[in-house]
């Protein structure tokens, strides 16, 4: 629908703009024709002005059409990237997504919060660059118990606003923001203005233009008969040698880009268009109004601002405006007003914008996933407990849902099974579920009860050369890391929840079970919870170990095709230890099982 609307703004701007030509060669044609001394001179030139007339009028319709256009296109690809979403389609979605913070992170390069397919982009409705700050803020770090329920409720009410979702997204796209450009927006609005700072040089420049102007008008007019106002446009002169670079300097830095401040002047009119239900929302839009300030009346203001400034830009209307009038002191002296009103205000102003942009982006994920649930946070709670929860990241047709259960405090989650059974998987479910849970978000589960987390993992540990660290030292570091934090959690506040996968891979069999029972045990001691996955299946008999440790385990099965065999997996979670092993099978299936044979022979 959007994009057949945004193809008809397209052929109606094609028209518009052969319209526009011939009107105008019409219109310098009779012009041309009514001289010299034409019998019709009347009538041609009335016929050219005619044309310009309506050439004009036509100009204005095609800027009205084009900004239909962009709207239209917009949208499109508003509700092209939402189907994309849905679809878990991710080279077909184009929202941009952060760095990211690295590998110290406690946990962002192991569960893809950032990247190509990553809980970022399934979020990808967010469009703005206060939005993406804000939203890539709560995945990183998660919120108390008070604010995710507020923002649970906020959530709610913007899943069920689609027409406010989609044209918040739409006006944000046709922001067109660009990386750092904001905080450079809002590092000038704070800083100090330098022409009010000034004593002289406003009223310098407010008596010198007005001499120049009062005695042109004198002179044209007859009342003196001598070009007086050449003295004062003199001063002009060397004023605007003197300041006008610093002048536009400080129009850069406000007017970063076209069209960008008139857009964020409607974002702010939409995010109070209509009055909100849930207390966080209501409170938000009772932000942008502080004390007689709008946040949409200020930045039209902005925008209108920013127009007169343009004339800059019209080198040969410019200098003989500039000269007579030194309209860019005047201009800036207004812009400095404006600043010196509305600077302390605006960062508050696009927190709010960001924020709301967040909660919009998991309003689209509640809609677009009814199935999924809000999580119950429960105060006083020390246990993780899912029924029917899967990666948010896998399509629906393909994620297959598990009851997990990780707790209480003093026990582990010991998950067993064979290679690509989907035991890390189900470590990453469990992670990125909590990341939703703790951002205010919806998560992948028919119910989900757990605490405020502190949330650790050790997936995906690299070593590095150039640092000279090995996997087995690169491992050991990561752990450090979980331990630390946990022995500091109950100083912090909030309990842990850890999740190693396969750790301490680097080193034989016999030192990696001494090791890994030894960090258990410790863990073990401390108010955290958490889950663990392994091949050393001998974890789950050890002494000091089995009494902590609830064992569940993957399977798999093997199918016959014609000569050969192929493994199949259901992904489904069983109680206790794995039984069987297919690491040698899947030797075999690759051609390198019978290799191995004949080698042993």
């Amino acid at each position: 629908m959007h994009e057949a609307e945004r193809a008809r703004h397209e052929r109606t701007s094609r028209f518009i703009s052969y319209g526009r030509l011939a009107l105008f060669l019409g219109g310098a044609a009779c012009l041309l024709a009514a001289f010299p001394g034409h019998a019709r001179t009347v009538l041609l030139i009335a016929a050219a002005a005619s044309l310009f007339v309506g050439f004009v009028a036509l100009v204005w319709w095609h800027g009205r059409v084009e900004a239909a256009e962009r709207h239209a296109a917009a949208r499109a690809r508003v509700n092209r990237e939402a189907a994309a979403r849905v679809e878990r389609a991710w080279s077909e979605i184009t929202t941009p997504s952060p760095p990211g913070p690295g590998r110290e992170h406690a946990y962002a390069d192991d569960l893809d919060l950032f990247g190509h397919a990553s809980l970022f982009r399934l979020l990808g409705s967010v469009a703005t660059e206060a939005g993406r700050q804000t939203l890539t803020a709560w995945l990183l770090q998660g919120a108390a118990a008070t604010a995710i329920r507020e923002r649970q409720a906020a959530v709610r009410e913007l899943a069920a606003r689609p027409a406010f979702r989609e044209r918040l997204a739409t006006l944000g796209l046709l922001v067109e923001p660009r990386p750092h450009e904001l905080e450079a927006f809002l590092a000038w609005a704070e800083s100090a203005p330098w022409l009010r700072g000034s004593r002289w040089l406003p009223w310098v420049a407010r008596l010198v233009s007005a001499a120049t102007v009062g005695l042109a008008a004198a002179h044209a007019g007859g009342l003196i008969d001598r070009p007086l106002w050449v003295y004062p446009l003199v001063a002009a002169l060397a004023l605007m040698v003197r300041y006008e670079a610093r002048i536009h300097h400080t129009f850069s830095r406000a007017f970063s880009r076209e069209r960008i401040f008139q857009e964020h002047a409607a974002l702010f009119s939409h995010l109070v268009s209509d009055a909100a239900d849930s207390p966080l929302l209501r409170n938000l839009q009772s932000a942008l109004h502080v004390n007689h300030l709008s946040a949409p009346r200020e930045m039209a203001r902005l925008g209108r601002l920013m127009r007169l400034a343009d004339l800059r830009f019209q080198a040969f209307f410019h200098f003989p405006i500039n000269a007579l009038t030194l309209w860019d002191f005047h201009v800036l002296a207004a812009l400095e007003a404006w600043q010196r009103r509305t600077g302390p205000r605006l960062r508050t102003w696009f927190a709010v914008l960001g924020e709301v942009d967040a909660l919009a982006a998991f309003g689209w994920l509640a809609h677009d996933n009814p199935d999924w649930a809000f999580p119950v946070i429960e105060d006083q709670g020390d246990r993780f407990s899912a029924e029917s929860l899967a990666h948010p990241l896998l399509p629906g047709d393909r994620r297959v849902a598990n009851d997990v259960v990780v707790s209480p405090p003093g026990t582990f989650l010991l998950v067993t099974g064979s290679n690509m059974s989907g035991k890390s998987t189900l470590l990453r479910a469990i992670g990125a579920n909590v990341v939703f849970a703790l951002a205010g978000g919806p998560v992948c589960a028919r119910r989900l009860a757990l605490p405020p987390l502190v949330l650790f993992t050790s997936m995906r540990v690299q070593d590095s050369l150039e640092a000279g660290v090995s996997y087995f030292m690169a491992a050991l570091q990561r752990l450090k890391l979980v331990v630390t934090a946990a022995e500091r959690s109950p100083r912090d506040g909030g309990m842990l929840l850890y999740l190693l996968d396969e750790v301490l891979q680097g080193t034989n069999t016999a030192e990696r079970q001494v090791a890994l029972r030894h960090i258990l045990s410790h863990l073990l001691e401390l108010p955290v919870i958490g889950a663990v996955t392994t091949h050393d299946l001998e974890l789950a008999a050890s002494p000091d170990l089995a009494p902590a440790c609830h064992a569940v385990h993957f399977s798999e099965g093997v199918e016959r095709e014609g000569d050969g065999a192929r493994l199949s997996f259901d992904y489904r979670l069983r109680p206790g230890v794995a039984t069987s092993r297919n690491a040698l099978k899947l030797l075999e299936l690759v051609g390198l099982g019978s290799r191995g044979r004949r080698a042993d022979d």
